[in-house]
């Protein structure tokens, strides 16, 4: 059986059609995007149903939304969210700011 992992990207200006799915012979790896928090739990949701093992975040979703990321799955998933070097901080809010 091969072993399925995702990663959700947050963005304002994503669309389900921004997806990707990429296979190999012990691997599936999904790319969900969600415009919401409430997208990415229906997400993780659906994840969990269809067998993903493990979940990434992206930054957006800090420690308290991958937290609940991780009872929505009955901690039954791997979940883990992205980090940055508190150093770039300001680099970070330059990128992603207004």
């Amino acid at each position: 059986m091969k072993k399925k992992f995702a990663f959700i990207l947050m963005g304002k200006d994503y669309f389900e059609k921004d997806n990707a799915t990429f296979k190999t012979e012990n691997c599936v790896t999904y790319i969900c995007t969600v415009r919401s928090f409430e997208e990415a739990y229906k997400k993780v949701l659906e994840l969990k149903e269809e067998g993903v093992g493990a979940i990434e975040v992206c930054g957006a979703f800090g420690k308290e939304r991958a937290e609940k990321i991780i009872e929505l799955t009955d901690n039954k998933v791997a979940v883990g969210y992205v980090v940055h070097d508190p150093k770039q901080d300001d680099l970070f809010m330059k990128f992603f700011g207004n």
